[in-house]
């Protein structure tokens, strides 16, 4: 047998033991993927997956996998609290319901005992407005579920701030009136444009400025400043620093009085950062200021 063909025999041989190694250290490699991947999704863990192997293509998968698991725990962490948030929201949804229909229920249950008149006449009212509240924090909820999709509607043109502040704090003169409020309003005679959806603009508005004349003590000042700035500030002594940090949130509500303020804020809060702008809330000598910028 000549030297060539056994140097052929050699390598042939040294060529399958390396195959027979390199399959063997695949298989090894993919039964500790397999391996990992069990232990991961039946155990609440923070492992990532690890092989032995310097293959390239398996250490890619590998890595590819690791960051699947990363994305996936991201997402269980954002289901998790997102279901808590949903528990949190639906027993504040149950109290803001509540509170008004308890009282409609109690005072329709007075005006059948009641005799006087004029007794009536005034439970009526109260009913009258307790229907109000509840007609306007279903509107919101409403308005909430309407407005989860609303990126994708976004329709921006050019906007005048000052029309549509103006036109919004005129839509509620008659609630002004009503509560007795004379507002102090400052709208600068600088014309100031802005890139937006005029809808949500006019929408973000009237939950701010329907909150505000709702639920102030006193007189309001709402002020649109040169550089676009709208600053509308109220005096309320139901709110403090801790509250003032939580209107923003979804469903948080604040009581005041009879009165319980709902997630208006929230659907505010949420228009403005789809739009691009900016909206925060302070607590400052008993009042609440709410500055907001698009």
């Amino acid at each position: 047998m000549s030297i060539y063909i056994i140097f052929l025999i050699i390598s042939l041989v040294l060529i399958i033991i390396f195959l027979i190694y390199y399959i063997i250290s695949i298989n090894i490699s993919i039964k500790e993927i397999e391996d990992n991947l069990d232990i991961i999704l039946n155990n609440d863990t923070n492992k990532l997956i690890t092989i032995s192997t310097n293959n390239k293509r398996l250490n890619k998968l590998a890595i590819t996998l690791n960051t699947s698991l990363r994305k996936i725990r991201k997402l269980e962490i954002t289901y998790k609290n997102g279901n808590k948030e949903l528990q949190e929201s639906i027993t504040n949804i149950s109290h803001d319901l509540r509170t008004p229909l308890t009282a409609i229920k109690g005072y329709i249950d007075l005006i059948k005992k009641e005799k006087s008149k004029k007794k009536i006449v005034e439970y009526l009212k109260i009913i009258e407005n307790k229907t109000e509240d509840l007609a306007i924090l279903t509107e919101q909820l409403y308005d909430y579920s309407k407005s989860l999709d609303l990126k994708d509607k976004l329709k921006k043109e050019k906007v005048c701030i000052n029309d549509i502040l103006e036109d919004t704090i005129l839509s509620y003169y008659a609630l002004i009136k009503k509560k007795n409020l004379t507002p102090e309003i400052n709208i600068t005679t600088k014309r100031i444009y802005r890139k937006i959806d005029k809808n949500m603009a006019i929408r973000i508005l009237e939950n701010i400025i329907s909150n505000t004349i709702k639920y102030t003590d006193e007189d309001i000042k709402i002020t649109l400043l040169d550089n676009g700035k709208i600053i509308i500030k109220n005096k309320s002594h139901a709110l403090d620093n801790t509250t003032v940090n939580k209107i923003f949130n979804r469903y948080y509500t604040v009581e005041s009085g009879s009165n319980t303020s709902g997630i208006g804020l929230s659907i505010a809060k949420q228009l403005v950062n789809i739009n691009g702008g900016k909206i925060t809330a302070k607590y400052s000598q008993g009042c609440l200021i709410v500055e907001l910028e698009f």
